[in-house]
């Protein structure tokens, strides 16, 4: 694929509009399609005002030439040029299969298909396909216009040369590929999950309160944001589906099993920012909890959230989900984290993180804690995963 190739993009949603946006700024005619007028009406201003503070900014040359790239469509058919269509809709796999054998009948045989699913099966996208070798994940983060990682998920069925594609054209978009098994959660949902659910986990034991569970994450463990703060931005409606998408999809195993605490809050509606709800209140005037700075404490709190996240990284290493190097790039450019868990592990040394593992497993006798293979090897080897 080259610039002259017409990108579709379905869906005119935030993530939509910025996938078709990141397209057009690479030099793409992009055809921006929905079936619903008012959300084409509304990307379009919305995309057209954005274009301008790039262009006043000097981020872009002209608003108007990026902008004369945008086709605005509410019939599919417009797609029947394309040389790759992107679907960033709900994440409905029935709904999402029924769109793709749609999209299908209408593109050349060339055309290729991706999904921008964050933790649905590819391979079960693919197969509503009559040619499902041609379909491929390619999964941005919101804003797609800001964050650099896409990840790429061949599905079974995906033609192999079709990966070395993707990985050139993203880079031409530039941004930051990695590649990734169609497993649940692919790198980032999958190896994120601890974060929230073990500082839920320690919240509903009542070890500490949710700004108490921040701070020590943010002020003693080196995030950019605490875990409850986090959720609360990205929204329960979000964060809860996809951590009971990965649970389910993993046969139930307990490590990514979801909360009570996050479901209710779903179940009330209290979404987070969003809803002016969730786990904090941001009414007007709302006074906000204070964390108690008990640095003992604080430690203990951080220690165990990323000796969780270390261990979900080793053990999709051990799996082949990614590569390390893939595995490292994922969870610095996609969740911003203050390093790669890897590296984490060669800092703290495999022996500390195996030995904060196996304290959790004696206390709780959970599989939830249990340590990777990898992890024990890395051990009795004396090895790091980065040397």
């Amino acid at each position: 694929m080259n610039k002259q190739s017409i990108i579709g993009v379905i869906g005119a949603g935030a993530m939509g509009s910025g996938i078709a946006q990141v397209a057009a700024v690479a030099g793409h005619k992009v055809i921006l399609f929905d079936s619903n007028a008012a959300a084409v009406e509304k990307a379009k201003t919305s995309l057209n005002t954005t274009l301008q503070k790039l262009s006043e900014k000097g981020k872009i040359s002209s608003a108007a030439e990026v902008f004369s790239r945008f086709e605005f469509a509410t019939d599919i058919e417009a797609f029947k040029n394309c040389a790759l269509v992107i679907e960033a809709i709900i994440e409905n796999l029935d709904i999402k299969k029924k769109v793709f054998a749609e999209v299908e009948s209408i593109v050349s045989d060339s055309c290729v298909l991706a999904t921008n699913t964050s933790s649905l099966s590819v391979t079960s996208i693919a197969a509503a396909c009559n040619k499902a070798d041609r379909v491929i994940g390619l999964h941005f983060f919101n804003p797609a216009p800001l964050m650099a990682l896409v990840e790429i998920i061949p599905a079974v069925q995906t033609e192999k040369s079709l990966v070395d594609t993707c990985k050139d054209l993203m880079l031409s978009w530039a941004k930051t590929p990695v590649i990734t098994k169609d497993t649940p959660g692919f790198i980032v949902n999958r190896v994120a999950r601890p974060f929230y659910g073990e500082a839920i986990r320690i919240y509903e034991e009542g070890i500490a309160d949710i700004a108490t569970i921040d701070w020590a994450m943010t002020e003693l463990g080196g995030f950019k944001m605490g875990p409850f703060a986090l959720t609360d931005y990205i929204g329960h409606d979000v964060n809860y589906v996809v951590t009971e998408t990965v649970f389910q999809s993993f046969f139930y195993d307990p490590r990514y099993k979801p909360s009570f605490s996050q479901k209710r809050l779903l179940e009330a509606g209290w979404l987070g920012r969003k809803t002016g709800r969730g786990f904090y209140n941001y009414a007007e005037g709302a006074v906000q909890p204070e964390p108690k700075k008990d640095i003992k404490q604080g430690m203990y709190i951080a220690d165990r959230i990323v000796a969780m996240l270390i261990n979900e990284a080793v053990e999709a290493l051990h799996l082949n989900i990614a590569s390390a190097k893939d595995l490292e790039i994922a969870m610095t450019k996609g969740v911003n984290y203050p390093k790669g868990l890897l590296q984490w592990c060669d800092e703290w040394t495999a022996e500390r993180t195996l030995n904060l593992l196996d304290s959790l497993y004696e206390e709780y006798h959970e599989d939830r804690y249990r340590a990777s293979v990898l992890l024990r090897k890395m051990v009795a080897d004396k090895k790091k995963f980065l040397a």
